[in-house]
């Protein structure tokens, strides 16, 4: 079982609608674990982590000791510069 820290106040999450994926919506804000991030975005895993280390894309975020996500702000950012090239 996962323990989820409480919010002094309940926290509102929009959602956008990504085009690229038929049916997936794609948080504002909050986090994506890396299951999501790949559906997203067409790379296998080991690729994913190399271009992490690169600075290709973003560095996730710690939630804990064996736990990482990546920033939906930032998933967002990659995937219109990836839309961009």
């Amino acid at each position: 079982m996962i323990a989820v820290p409480r919010l002094a106040q309940p926290l509102t999450v929009r959602s956008i609608t990504v085009t690229d994926s038929a049916s997936s919506t794609l948080p504002v804000t909050g986090f994506l674990r890396l299951p999501k991030v790949l559906s997203l975005i067409p790379v296998g895993r080991s690729t994913w982590w190399a271009g992490v280390k690169s600075g290709r894309y973003p560095k996730p975020v710690k939630l804990g000791p064996r736990m990482s996500a990546w920033k939906a702000e930032d998933v967002h950012a990659l995937i219109a510069s990836l839309g961009a090239q």
